[in-house]
């Protein structure tokens, strides 16, 4: 029989091989998607300065004159040293491009889950609270309310009301570098454009698994020998009652730098949403694959932060790890 600590190098080591092999096949979709796509790159990157000469010239350095499975070994093996390329517009690094843009959507999307966070847990905590009572209809309300909403049509109607209407806050832009209060005051906006749905959905699984959790037998043997009720829900059932909610803070990370592009450019903000949105229309494809290995690099790697953290919320996690290790 293994020990537990041997199961769960165990369960990370699975994890990561797993992050190895869904970057190979999200390099095989983008590939695929990049060769089927109609249209000559070279021309349409080109543009009137499009000879014969600079066409094969550009074809050759984004190796589409390759095939499929060269183009897709020589990705994969430049990938893992973090060697991208050189950006065949800017002649920059693509790398370089890359990581210039990542802090932005990085602070972005924590900024929004955050927002949600702060904003969601509370709302299901009251709802739990007040089960069937007008409050807990108001706030189901509210909560499919928002998560309903699209994200787009939040971003457009804060940018037309807090920004081109009231004049409350930044309407594009990052802020001042050495403005820490102004990147604060231009990332508002999008934020709540991308936290409000997540609000919802935490909102509502908070509710959900902490009335659960409300019912269990071992809340019940704690009200029966005369524990406070503040103290039940506070110190014992919230814990247990956050592990599904940890759960998906992995998925709303992925999901959210996933969205920040709607976000980054309705509000003009520089990021890997917008640099994806400009390298598409520019067909600049190896800008784009790189931003999509980070971008699923970053999901993958999150999903396995929040496992480890459910481990050690709740015991009982950890247990069915190293059962399933024997």
């Amino acid at each position: 029989m293994k020990k537990p600590r041997g199961a769960i190098a165990t369960f990370v080591a699975t994890r990561l091989l797993s992050v190895f092999l869904t970057l190979i096949g999200a390099s095989v979709l983008m590939l695929l998607m990049v060769r089927f796509v109609p249209g000559d790159f070279a021309s349409v990157m080109l543009g009137p300065r499009a000879t014969p000469a600079l066409r094969e010239q550009i074809t050759r350095q984004m190796g589409l004159d390759l095939s499929f499975l060269e183009q897709l070994w020589l990705f994969l093996r430049n990938a893992a040293t973090g060697d991208f390329g050189i950006d065949v517009i800017s002649h920059r690094p693509i790398l370089g491009i890359v990581l210039e843009a990542l802090p932005n959507t990085l602070a972005l999307a924590f900024c929004a889950l955050g927002l949600a966070l702060l904003v969601g847990i509370p709302l299901g905590i009251v709802a739990a609270l007040r089960p069937g009572s007008w409050l807990d209809s108001l706030l189901a309300l509210i909560s499919i309310s928002f998560i309903t909403t699209p994200t787009l049509v939040v971003a457009i109607v804060l940018f037309l009301v807090f920004a081109t209407g009231l004049h409350w806050l930044p309407v594009a832009g990052a802020g001042d570098p050495d403005d820490m209060l102004d990147r604060l005051r231009h990332l508002v906006l999008p934020s709540v454009a991308l936290a409000l749905g997540w609000v919802g959905y935490i909102s509502r699984l908070v509710r959900a698994s902490l009335l659960d959790t409300l019912t269990e037998h071992h809340v019940r043997t704690l009200r029966a020998y005369g524990v406070p009720e503040w103290r039940i829900v506070g110190i014992y059932a919230l814990k247990l009652a956050f592990v599904p909610v940890v759960s998906i803070l992995g998925i709303g990370f992925g999901d959210l730098i996933g969205s920040s592009v709607v976000a980054e450019i309705i509000f003009a903000r520089p990021g890997l949403g917008s640099l994806i949105f400009n390298s598409i229309a520019q067909r600049n494809y190896p800008v784009v694959q790189a931003c999509v290995v980070f971008i699923v690099g970053f999901y993958i790697v999150a999903n396995l932060v929040v496992d480890m953290i459910n481990a050690m919320l709740d015991p009982r996690i950890a247990k069915s790890m190293s059962a399933g290790g024997n």
